[in-house]
């Protein structure tokens, strides 16, 4: 039997309730690409949840629109700062931009991020479209000189 959704749970595919992994990316050290899981709730417009990542323990509060994907929200690292995501879902995850504001002097923070459903493949990912042999395509009958 199919498993029924919770009631009041978002049913649009883009935006199922559970696991969510992905990373975000800093141009700051730690430079690079970082990973993070998430546990996310999609309901009547209202997006939360919780996770971690190499920061920390967070709590996500937001929302998302289903006419064009749109989705904002804060991150709350446990004790620590705030971080606003903005991003789109057009059908495989969520992507965009985060930001930390500039505080006590420090300048403002941003970058790039991409979330999706666990147990779906990562969209970033690029995938071999088609094929090509690297064998020559005519073998000639005689040696050929090689130029000095």
């Amino acid at each position: 039997m199919a498993e029924q959704p919770q009631a009041g749970l978002e049913t649009d595919p883009r935006f199922p309730s559970g696991p969510w992994v992905g990373f975000f990316i800093q141009k700051h050290p730690p430079l690079g690409r970082h990973d993070m899981e998430l546990d996310l709730t999609f309901c009547a417009g209202v997006m939360q949840g919780d996770g971690r990542d190499l920061v920390g323990t967070f709590v996500i509060t937001g929302r998302y629109d289903l006419g064009d994907g749109h989705c904002d929200w804060t991150k709350y690292y446990l004790g620590r700062h705030e971080v606003y995501y903005d991003g789109f879902n057009e059908g495989k995850g969520i992507w965009g931009g985060w930001r930390i504001p500039a505080q006590g002097g420090a300048p403002e923070l941003r970058g790039g991020f991409y979330i999706w459903p666990k147990g779906t493949p990562d969209p970033t990912n690029s995938h071999l479209a088609e094929a090509i042999s690297l064998e020559p395509a005519v073998e000639a009958e005689e040696p050929v000189p090689a130029l000095s």
